[in-house]
């Protein structure tokens, strides 16, 4: 099992205006192998906030079926490299892959 963070890096005082983006399922939601989505805002940087969009799969291929899917392609649009909108609130962002070593979940 995996989790997969990407960590998004917002302009201050506009972490709402993306974090509303994922309130609703998509259509990773639906994907063989998807498990959970969390969303987790941070809002005490100092100089940015931060919203990390944590989902976990079953496994690494899985993962990889979803992100190399149309269906992907499609949500995320087809930007030339690098072009962004002037007023995009993201500033930057990166993707972490962990292995899950343990998992406890309530009795």
């Amino acid at each position: 099992m995996i989790k997969v963070v990407n960590a998004l890096s917002i302009k201050k005082g506009r972490i709402d205006e993306v974090a509303v983006r994922f309130q609703e399922p998509k259509a990773v939601h639906t994907f063989e192998g998807f498990e959970l989505m969390e969303v987790l805002k941070n809002e005490k940087l100092e100089d940015h906030d931060e919203l990390l969009v944590a989902t976990t799969w079953k496994d690494h291929a899985s993962f990889e079926a979803w992100r190399d899917s149309r269906k992907n392609q499609k949500a995320h649009g087809s930007r030339p490299s690098g072009d962004k909108p002037a007023d995009n609130p993201i500033i930057d962002n990166e993707i972490r892959i962990y292995d899950i070593a343990y998992r406890h979940l309530p009795e």
